[in-house]
């Protein structure tokens, strides 16, 4: 098997290496910026807004920071925008021409918000257009999954938000991260090829997260499962298991779990048990069987085994992972 998708999942720790090598001062003084800020406005679309989604939740549990995350187009039409507010708003795209992406940013422009685009592409409309732009060094990516974008992404909105909170214990976490993910990257390949050779003719699942984790949920059904394996997914907050998928859950539903014991995962715990005792199929991540990380750091961590199942999901259906059946390919 051989698709250009597998490069760009083993190129994830070199490129972020190269990402905080060569950015790490700038995040520094965006983080300064964020720090005298009434306002933090994350703002993204596709593989982005669940790095936004992520990242919000995690602000939610160290800080009282009021941070909101949204889609381009939502964010373009907001009625409670202020001129010249004490606001930043950070912007993450991985081409930087993303269209409702780019409406947003005008959007904030027009009332004289501080933006900071994240972005892949250098010479991009996102990137030229923002008053400062955080480049994430993966060269071109070309796998439909986004990885090593994502990935990158993450991390820039991980690192300027707590620097920002001045929580040295996750910002020291935060570097550590290429070493930790180049390891887990081979130690988690071979246990979930076999895991989507087992699933293969599944057609559905469920993806459900509590926290930062809704984020990686959200991220998995939209990108790796239905653009990249195409599967039908739904991704869930755990707590709303109760008030609708409880009623549709039986022997035949297929769920993954992301479980890493933040304050929501007591009902993704009580899921699970319910889900286990009525004989769903149940597919479990814990954050500690991966690594030894603080909790919020999960999304970073549970994306690998993800990838790899994903991209396995669709090998056996004879699907390339990275490549795209509509997207910039038919007329939208």
């Amino acid at each position: 098997m051989k698709y250009k998708i597998l490069d760009e999942i083993l190129e994830q720790p070199e490129v972020l290496k190269k990402t905080i090598d060569s950015e790490l001062k700038l995040m520094d003084d965006v983080s300064e910026l964020v720090k005298n800020a009434d306002k933090i406005y994350l703002i993204g679309s596709g593989s982005s807004i669940s790095s936004c989604y992520s990242i919000m939740d995690a602000m939610k549990i160290y800080s009282t920071v009021n941070v909101q995350s949204y889609l381009g187009y939502e964010f373009s039409y907001d009625k409670k925008l202020t001129n010249n507010e004490n606001s930043i708003a950070i912007f993450a795209s991985q081409s930087g021409e993303t269209e409702d992406t780019i409406a947003a940013l005008k959007k904030a422009k027009e009332y004289n918000i501080k933006t900071v685009a994240i972005c892949n592409e250098p010479e991009s409309t996102i990137a030229k257009t923002a008053d400062i732009s955080v480049i994430t060094r993966c060269g071109h990516e070309i796998g439909i999954l986004g990885t090593k974008t994502h990935l990158t992404q993450l991390f820039c909105q991980y690192y300027i938000l707590f620097k920002s909170l001045g929580h040295d214990e996750i910002i020291k976490e935060l570097l550590t991260l290429p070493d930790i993910l180049k390891d887990l990257i081979e130690k988690t390949h071979d246990e979930y090829k076999q895991l989507a050779k087992k699933y293969k003719d599944e057609t559905m699942f469920y993806c459900l997260g509590a926290g930062p984790n809704y984020g990686l949920a959200y991220k998995t059904s939209m990108t790796i499962f239905m653009e990249g394996s195409n599967i039908d997914s739904c991704p869930l907050y755990s707590s709303e298991f109760r008030h609708g998928l409880i009623e549709r859950v039986d022997e035949n539903t297929s769920l993954i779990f992301l479980d890493a014991d933040c304050d929501g995962d007591v009902i993704t715990k009580k899921s699970i048990k319910f889900c286990q005792s009525i004989n769903a199929n149940c597919i479990i991540l814990n954050l500690d069987d991966f690594a030894d990380v603080d909790k919020i750091l999960a999304p970073f961590i549970l994306l690998i085994p993800l990838e790899w199942f994903g991209c396995y999901l669709a090998h056996y259906k004879n699907i390339d992972p990275g490549v795209a059946r509509h997207i910039g390919i038919l007329p939208y």
